[in-house]
């Protein structure tokens, strides 16, 4: 037998990397004969038409499937981790050294069957820390997802690196176990706009116990301005508030997606708004009477359409009846604009039906 050939036998049954002191003792040889031959196998292996590689991990050496094969045999491979053992692997793995107490506030009680497996698999050390524990990640670990090394700061800046250089639906997210973004049913539409796939309608809100499992696999998640300190209750990953009320909210809630949309079919969406808005102030212009905006939101869509206002002027009102203050704002107003909650259609219909609402409504006190 040769080196070389019980070296090629020893990583492919060895499942991770192994470094040139272990293969070294395998063969009988010295360090420097070790990385002579494994460096001459990677060559080798690097010229082959095969779809498996050998990798230099820095005197650790693995093979593996090459990355362009992973999709196809991945129904063959063994079980991966889970997407909740996935996510509680990768916040030891950013926040180590942590304290195990601190992790199961973060995660829930299910944090301890999944410290007990990972630590079975070898993932994950917990050292003995007053009346709980110190939890870190393992050299195979670092083997299993590629690092160089096991050093807690080279994790962290492996792992911020990726979240980086891939967005999306990899990087960081990758680590989390998340493959979607997420986004409450109001907003589903604004997905189609932004040319965005790969998503999951969920009521982040007031989450069941199903929804809550979905929301594990939620990397990003789109809810309503105003909502942040409610929903970070249920979630832990990025959340980004949007509103509609004008085109421009519209805009502004495409612009927050950019870096997981289509740039293409956001710019085209972008556009359409932009077009209907230059629409609907055209036909604002033929109107006269001032008006008298009753909240913040309709100063806006008033200011859209450049009316004149007036103290005195017609009163135009949202049609939800009194504000989360408990102030009356519909009562005696002259003009009512259908909020979401009475309003069908998407988004940018919704806005649409606002605007219609204000310019018809005036158009009557114009003609009277």
């Amino acid at each position: 037998m040769s080196d070389r050939e019980v070296m090629e036998a020893a990583l492919f049954a060895a499942g991770g990397a192994l470094d040139a002191l272990t293969l070294g003792k395998l063969l009988g040889k010295p360090k420097k004969h070790v990385i002579s031959v494994a460096l001459d196998l990677l060559k080798e292996y690097s010229s082959r038409e095969t779809g498996i590689e050998i990798i230099d991990l820095g005197e650790r050496y693995v093979m593996q499937v090459k990355p362009k094969y992973t999709d196809v045999v991945r129904p063959l491979a063994p079980k991966e981790l889970s997407a909740p053992m996935l996510r509680t692997l990768s916040m030891i793995a950013y926040h180590q050294p942590l304290i195990q107490s601190d992790l199961v506030d973060m995660r829930g009680n299910s944090a301890y069957d999944h410290i007990r497996e990972l630590k079975d698999r070898g993932f994950v050390e917990a050292v003995p820390h007053g009346r709980t524990k110190l939890l870190r990640t393992t050299s195979l670990f670092a083997d299993y997802f590629g690092l160089e090394s096991d050093d807690p700061d080279l994790v962290k800046k492996k792992i911020v690196e990726l979240s980086r250089l891939q967005s999306g639906q990899s990087g960081l997210n990758k680590w989390l176990g998340r493959r979607f973004v997420g986004v409450t049913p109001m907003y589903e539409s604004l997905m189609g706009m932004c040319g965005i796939r790969d998503y999951k309608v969920i009521n982040a809100y007031d989450p069941t116990e199903e929804e809550l499992d979905e929301l594990e696999d939620v990397y990003k998640l789109v809810i309503s301005k105003g909502y942040l300190e409610k929903v970070s209750k249920y979630y832990d990953g990025e959340i980004i508030e949007v509103s509609s009320t004008t085109f421009d909210d519209l805009i502004d809630s495409i612009r927050l997606l950019e870096n997981v949309a289509d740039t293409e079919r956001s710019e085209s969406s972008i556009e359409a708004i932009n077009d209907l808005k230059g629409r609907y102030v055209s036909k604002a212009l033929v109107i006269s009477k001032k008006v008298q905006p009753a909240t913040e939101m309709v100063a806006r869509i008033v200011s859209d359409l450049r009316l004149g206002v007036s103290s005195t002027g017609i009163m135009i009102a949202p049609d939800y009846g009194r504000s989360t203050e408990g102030v009356e704002v519909s009562e005696g107003a002259d003009i009512l604009i259908p909020t979401h909650k009475a309003m069908d259609g998407d988004l940018l219909e919704r806005v649409c039906n606002k605007y219609e609402a204000v310019i018809n409504g005036l158009k009557k006190f114009e003609d009277s």
